[in-house]
């Protein structure tokens, strides 16, 4: 514990004296690197819950992964220095150079798009100048308005409402503007074999479990969920998205897809709780295009739903796990922020 405040105590010193001289930095969970890094592993157990205890995911811009940040906070994984999937470098983009209306004449972002959208997939839009897209307005089938209000265009594109990235285009998102998603928390309660609930040793808590996924792309650990499809409602999509990725729907046979659904549906039909709604502080976002999300929990309280269902990688999950919900798993974009909401509403362990 004393080694730990050290080494906190070490790094925002170093941070401070960064800020002064107007650098820009990259502070990870131990260590200060230069980039981001989802080559990692952690040592999970052969149980069915696992509880990893460290991030090894570099965080530009945070002190530690204990420090969760508001949706009103500079982003910070938008400006990670090396995108996602790619060897591009961002430019650099200090904390007091993020505001569009912040004079920068030096400001030289990296122009980039991901080569799979050049493949003009049906998902995604055409280039600038190819087509005439509608922004702050539903434009035909796809929804390009905002949660965080209306948003500045500049020479036809569009300007992320939390400011500079560092990298202009599309990256790896598909849609000019915001890219809208949907995230469902999946909870239970987590119990002995009695089925009385377990309470955390130092808090006193009783503690939430949550399904979570593995990412494929960058091995990271996530919430299920995924892109709202044109026309389509969120609600639907939370199904959708928790069905593919964590059951594994698309390769059950029609007598389990129809158990599958009848349990599915119980718990998205039960009262929920929506947990957030807003911009995503993601590392696939630069100037033009960004995550925007609604995640809702649902909560299996009496264990007799999703509980009884066995887990199931599929769609874009290399992983799925149910998983004890701590301040101490560090998790993909905004998720773990997420997560200590739904900790707070259901007075649980954090």
């Amino acid at each position: 514990m004393v080694s730990f405040f050290l080494r906190r105590n070490w790094i925002g010193r170093i941070r401070l004296v960064l800020t002064v001289f107007g650098f820009p930095y990259t502070v990870c969970t131990f260590a200060i690197r230069p980039a981001i890094s989802c080559s990692h592993s952690h040592p999970f157990r052969a149980s069915k819950t696992v509880r990893p205890i460290a991030s090894s995911c570099c965080n530009p811009y945070m002190t530690s992964v204990w420090t969760m940040l508001s949706s009103a906070a500079p982003h910070v994984k938008s400006r990670c220095p090396q995108y996602p999937g790619s060897s591009i470098k961002r430019f650099p983009v200090p904390d007091d150079k993020l505001d569009w209306n912040q004079d920068w004449p030096q400001y030289d972002p990296v122009s980039y798009t991901a080569p799979i959208l050049l493949n003009k997939p049906t998902w995604a839009d055409p280039d600038i100048g190819l087509f005439s897209p509608q922004f702050n307005t539903v434009d035909g089938a796809v929804d390009r308005t905002s949660f965080e209000g209306s948003y500045k265009v500049e020479d036809g594109k569009p300007l992320n409402p939390h400011g500079r990235t560092g990298l202009i285009g599309r990256g790896l998102l598909g849609r000019w503007g915001p890219n809208h998603a949907a995230d469902p928390i999946v909870t239970r309660w987590k119990v002995d074999e009695k089925g009385a609930k377990i309470h955390h040793s130092v808090s006193q808590r009783p503690i939430l479990q949550f399904v979570s996924i593995k990412r494929k792309d960058c091995g990271e650990w996530a919430i299920p969920g995924g892109m709202v499809d044109p026309g389509e409602q969120v609600s639907l999509t939370l199904q959708r998205e928790f069905s593919e990725e964590a059951l594994n729907s698309l390769s059950l046979q029609p007598s389990e897809r129809a158990e599958l659904y009848e349990r599915i549906t119980k718990l998205f039909d039960s009262p929920q709780f929506q947990v957030y709604k807003g911009y995503v502080d993601d590392p696939r976002n630069t100037d033009n295009a960004w995550m925007e999300t609604v995640a809702v929990n649902f909560h299996d309280g009496s264990g007799d739903s999703v509980s009884e269902l066995p887990l199931q990688a599929g769609d874009d999950a290399g992983q799925v796990q149910w998983v004890d919900v701590d301040s101490s798993f560090a998790l993909y974009a905004s998720h773990s922020h997420f997560l200590e909401l739904v900790a707070r509403e259901r007075k649980a362990h954090w």
